[in-house]
């Protein structure tokens, strides 16, 4: 059994495969074209207004999340998914409104390009995110169930990744 402090675990056993992912489907949404090109035609002007409004929308919350986030648990940021040592639960700022800011904040500032941008090919790979954050997220809330038993207690009065949304249950 691996001792307490995470020194003593192995590549791969506080999730830095999960990070090396992450940053692997952020450069693939850097990188994919969009697709279908839509710019030249008429929809693409007609939707301007909303395609604006949702773009700021988007990065907006996506901002005020992932500031938010970063600056609430500054003292325990890490890349990883498994928590630092002598952590504690916070609860309070953005974390009052969703338990994942940090992986919420990269969601909405990607679906609001997908969504300015008119492209399938970006709006799959947020989909792609999702699926992958909520995985990523269940390992880091099972460490941390371990770590703060008052978790499941948090995780079921807060959304995971929007308010409201994807309480746990009880």
């Amino acid at each position: 059994m691996a001792k307490k402090s995470g020194k003593s675990k192995h590549f791969g056993q506080r999730g830095e495969h999960l990070v090396v992912i992450q940053m692997a489907l952020v450069a693939l949404y850097f990188f994919i074209p969009i697709w279908p090109d839509l710019q030249n035609g008429d929809i693409y002007r007609q939707l301007a207004l909303l395609r604006w409004c949702v773009l700021i929308v988007g990065v907006a919350i996506g901002a005020t999340l992932g500031i938010g986030g970063s600056l609430n648990i500054r003292r325990y940021l890490t890349p990883l998914p498994y928590p630092v040592e002598d952590n504690h639960l916070v609860d309070t700022g953005v974390y009052a409104l969703v338990r994942h800011p940090l992986y919420s904040s990269q969601l909405f500032a990607a679906a609001g390009w997908a969504v300015f941008s008119l492209s399938l090919s970006h709006l799959l790979v947020t989909a792609l995110a999702l699926a992958f954050f909520n995985y990523k997220a269940s390992i880091e809330e099972a460490w941390l169930t371990e770590r703060h038993p008052e978790y499941r207690d948090y995780a079921a009065k807060v959304g995971k990744f929007a308010p409201g949304l994807g309480k746990l249950k009880k």
